[in-house]
């Protein structure tokens, strides 16, 4: 962390989805730009339609970009890291400034998406799939 970031306020958010946990910091001023995990927006996620997921709750709410955002993220798959971003660059956004909360919650970007993959149970094969059945 630069010393320039040190002494600024700054907003910490988790955002969620599926096994992915993005730690979000959000520091008004500054020269705005997304970090994630040591690495720029570009380098982490390398497709255009990525990087729009992540960065979309920013655009969306027709905030000048004057936020420096770092992010730590963990587990899941890359799309679904790229959605627990969006989640908690939205809550931090919203942190900072009320009347976005209106905008970004219409769009769906404040629900933590709850949609995981269902443990498998013994005696079957996955989920719910069960061996296949012989009479004899």
């Amino acid at each position: 962390m630069s010393p320039e970031t040190a002494t600024k306020r700054y907003i910490e958010t988790i955002g969620r989805r599926k096994t992915s946990v993005a730690r979000v910091r959000i520091t008004a001023g500054g020269k705005p730009s997304i970090t994630i995990n040591e690495r720029t927006l570009g380098e982490y996620f390398p497709t255009r339609e990525l990087q729009a997921i992540a960065e979309e709750a920013v655009k969306k709410s027709k905030v000048a970009e004057k936020f420096l955002i770092t992010a730590r993220i963990k587990g899941g798959g890359i799309k679904s890291q790229a959605e627990a971003l969006r989640h908690g660059i939205s809550r931090g956004l919203v942190e900072f400034d009320l009347e976005l909360r209106k905008t970004l919650k219409k769009m769906g970007y404040l629900k933590r998406d709850p949609r995981t993959k269902e443990r498998r149970k013994f005696g079957l094969k996955k989920a719910r799939k069960a061996p296949q059945w012989s009479k004899r």
